[in-house]
């Protein structure tokens, strides 16, 4: 990108080689373009207090939206599931929110596997994007028994700290479903106390 810079009377470009954040410079020192993988990364290992504070303001909003009747509320717990899968914590009011502010506030740190994490977002984005896509269908009913489900789920992460997306994620790995190098942590239990 070039920086234009007045010498004189006559207006020089210089050219800026400082790279873009995220870029790596490509051979020949050339820059290169996004890197995905950055984009998309999920933490590993992730704080289990942050996951579990989330958890409870996804219950929070949930229930908001089960009382009030407020199909928008679907929308916007879908959209943070998704954001929260995609591209982790980075984005997410809600986990920002957890992360930045809330958890500190507790002082304590847990480290646990993120792969898990990252699969309970998952299941907890299908859930909530099926009852998004129920409402808007006109089958209401159908779509406040997939809240409530998410609620239960949910409310079993923040207060009792079971996260049910990580034992099916757990099961999932043992039987070969999901690839053992996707987590080592979790199918190693010497990796798991170090």
């Amino acid at each position: 990108m070039g920086k234009l810079q007045v010498t004189g009377s006559a207006p020089v470009t210089t050219v800026d080689t400082t790279p873009a954040a995220g870029a790596e410079p490509a051979a020949g020192g050339r820059q290169a373009g996004v890197d995905w993988r950055k984009l998309f990364e999920f933490p590993n290992p992730v704080n289990e207090y942050a996951a579990r504070i989330t958890a409870g303001l996804v219950v929070v909003l949930a229930a908001v939206t089960l009382l009030t009747g407020w199909g928008w509320g679907l929308a916007l717990i879908a959209a943070g599931f998704w954001l929260r899968v995609l591209f982790g914590p980075r984005i997410s009011p809600l986990a920002q929110l957890s992360v930045k502010v809330l958890a500190p506030r507790l002082g304590r740190v847990k480290l646990v596997p993120g792969p898990p994490k990252r699969f309970a977002q998952g299941i907890g984005a299908a859930i909530s994007t099926a009852a998004a896509l129920l409402f808007a269908a006109g089958l209401a009913p159908a779509a406040w028994t997939l809240l409530a489900v998410l609620v239960l789920a949910a409310s079993l992460e923040a207060f009792a700290g079971f996260c049910l997306g990580c034992v099916i994620f757990g099961f999932l790995q043992r039987r070969g479903v999901i690839p053992e190098d996707i987590c080592e942590a979790c199918n190693n239990i010497t990796l798991r106390r170090s």
